[in-house]
């Protein structure tokens, strides 16, 4: 897909900059929480579609659930005099749960499927059918790979951690307690056993004597991600004093935890640091173990800023000791703790809700639970942590079915009076707009221009891997919260002049070549530009880049060239090839402009 081509002739140079100034003002319209960037939410008929009751797939289970969790959504917007968006058209729809659940956009065949379903019935089944899919598990492994491991981690040793975590996914009785307790007492070799890597990327400094006593690692990096991705809890502070904002966490409660991993090992080498990132440098293989011999007293020696010295043992968040006399690891017990922790299911809810809404149940970050960030929906959140945890087996497809056919997920992004502040943001009465990550752009770009490209082959992963790495150098970071990835001005000035884009535009087998060619079957196979065609490749394309028809007045002032014209360009067109070629190029250029638009890559 990605190869260097440049831009043709003088025509594109001036494009560039009335697309690119296009473009620029519509990201900036579209971050706004108003109406004016946002094609209107209304059916084909220009009707508002808020009459249709949707109905949930029968014999999936979560009834009960979903009702609930409009029951309390509801009750806030009454509570804080909020008017809720309008529902969302169903091409919007579609869009966003294809991009959320699957994490790309969808194909026009796929979006045609979906409309023949009945109306009350498609957002369930559609729902249903991206779990069923193998890209489900693998946007989920996406998700959790970078935040296990970061992108700046090895490629290796990324590739081994979601090949794991998609098998876990893929399950059917899918259960997160057991996945999490896999990886907190994994054992083995990293081409054995991908979840070892998860330690294995954040052991911190090594220890140069006394290791008998101290352990091999301070395995400081591991504690505080530990307590941030499966309790929701922000111990990192704590490791050098009591938390600033939160009464409850202490000092000890971070070393108390450190000291469950002392025991780790890893033979003979051990991943080695990468600049100031404790990642694995080198692709070879490493083995995790745990080592009796290491700390064997069980105590931690820290020092608060007042340089006095304390000790602490092994002891959970909650004041809960290892029990004497118990065969456990050390790790075995801490899994234990953390997976029957209430924590631990609010806060898998807490980021997967945040996923799919823009924004969590917390006011102030998905990993930081205290009185000092409260929770917008106490009730909701510990009604789904007791259901999910309990009879549902802390399966994730339960909680995406659940988000995902509630009345709040099926809401507009257009924002009114009432919902377009950021404190109501809260009350989840609008889709937030979202930036796609780093992995949803290069799956959805593919999809948009280069469609027959989207497969699992080397070659593809290959590329994707180089784009991955050319977005994380320019914008991400190691702390694996890309999920949420940021889209910036920046990022739209790279896309729009992008070697890359332009080859994957210009492919001879891509989207514009399959929108004229779908048009000359139907005209005889002749070059025959009439209105009709016209109207079908820009039909073709608004469904392939932005998944909606074109309406009428889009149609309009794009036939009207005002947009990509040079007066006298078409003049000296004689032969059908030479129309052919015109016309191929600007609606290349046509391609080229929505994808580099806040339309695209926003998720509304």
């Amino acid at each position: 897909m990605f190869k260097s081509l440049s831009r043709r002739s003088p025509r594109a140079r001036m494009l560039t900059l009335v697309a690119g100034a296009l473009a620029l003002v519509a990201v900036g319209l579209a971050l706004r929480p108003t109406a004016q960037a946002q094609t209107p939410d209304k059916d084909k008929g220009g009707k508002k579609s808020l009459t249709v009751v949707d109905a949930m797939v029968p014999g999936v289970g979560g009834l009960d659930q979903v009702a609930f969790i409009n029951e309390q959504i509801e009750k806030m917007w009454e509570k804080n005099k909020i008017e809720a968006a309008d529902r969302c058209d169903d091409y919007t729809f579609i869009r966003r749960a294809t991009l959320d659940i699957i994490g790309r956009i969808p194909k026009i065949e796929e979006i045609q499927a979906y409309m023949k379903d009945a109306p009350n019935i498609r957002r369930s089944r559609l729902i249903e059918k991206l779990l069923a899919t193998e890209d489900y598990p693998s946007n989920m492994a996406d998700i959790w790979t970078t935040l296990m491991l970061t992108r700046t981690s090895r490629k290796m040793y990324r590739d081994q951690m979601h090949l794991y975590l998609f098998d876990q996914f893929a399950k059917k009785d899918a259960d997160w307690s057991k996945t999490v307790t896999e990886v907190l007492t994994a054992t083995g070799k990293t081409n054995d056993n991908g979840a070892v890597n998860f330690i294995l990327a954040h052991l911190g400094e090594e220890i140069k004597k006394d290791t008998g006593e101290n352990g091999r690692f301070e395995m400081v990096p591991v504690t505080s991600r530990t307590t941030k991705l499966f309790l929701g809890l922000q111990t990192q502070c704590t490791q050098c004093h009591d938390h600033p904002f939160h009464d409850k966490w202490k000092q000890h409660h971070f070393w108390g935890i450190n000291a469950f991993f002392r025991q780790v090992d890893t033979g003979k080498e051990r991943p080695v640091l990468a600049g100031t990132n404790n990642m694995m440098k080198l692709d070879q293989q490493y083995e995790l173990l745990d080592n009796k011999n290491l700390n064997t007293s069980g105590l931690v020696q820290y020092e608060n800023r007042k340089a006095l010295v304390f000790y602490a043992q092994p002891k959970f968040v909650d004041g809960t000791k290892i029990p004497a006399g118990t065969k456990k690891s050390r790790r075995e017990m801490l899994a234990d703790l953390i997976t029957k922790s209430p924590y631990f299911s609010k806060a898998f809810i807490n980021r997967t809700w945040a996923h799919f809404f823009g924004t969590a149940f917390t006011k102030d970050g998905v990993a930081d639970f205290g009185d000092h960030n409260p929770v917008s929906h106490p009730e909701l959140l510990d009604k789904l942590a007791e259901d999910w945890g309990g009879k549902f087996g802390h399966n994730p497809k339960d909680l995406v079915r659940w988000i995902c056919n509630s009345k709040a997920y099926g809401l507009s992004s257009i924002a009114n009076k009432s919902n377009g502040t950021k404190e109501s943001e809260r009350f989840f009465a609008r889709m937030l707009l979202k930036p796609m990550t780093p992995e949803q752009l290069f799956e959805s770009l593919t999809q948009a221009t280069t469609p027959q490209l989207v497969t699992s082959t080397e070659d593809q992963k290959k590329k994707k891997e180089k784009w991955l790495k050319k977005l994380v150098s320019n914008f991400g970071d190691d702390e694996g919260e890309e999920s949420s990835f940021n889209g910036t001005v920046v990022q739209a000035l790279m896309l729009m002049n992008g070697e890359d884009i332009n080859a994957a535009i210009s492919d001879p087998k891509g989207a514009v070549e399959m929108a004229m060619k779908q048009v000359e079957v139907k005209s005889g196979g002749k070059a025959v530009m009439t209105v009709q065609s016209h109207h079908g490749i820009i039909n073709y394309l608004f469904l392939a880049a932005l998944n909606r028809p074109a309406t009428e007045t889009e149609i309009g002032k794009i036939l009207e060239k005002k947009m990509f014209w040079i007066p006298g360009s078409e003049g000296n067109l004689k032969t059908p090839e030479q129309i052919r070629t015109f016309w191929k190029g600007y609606y290349e250029d046509l391609l080229w402009a929505m994808v580099n638009s806040g339309e695209f890559f926003l998720n509304h």
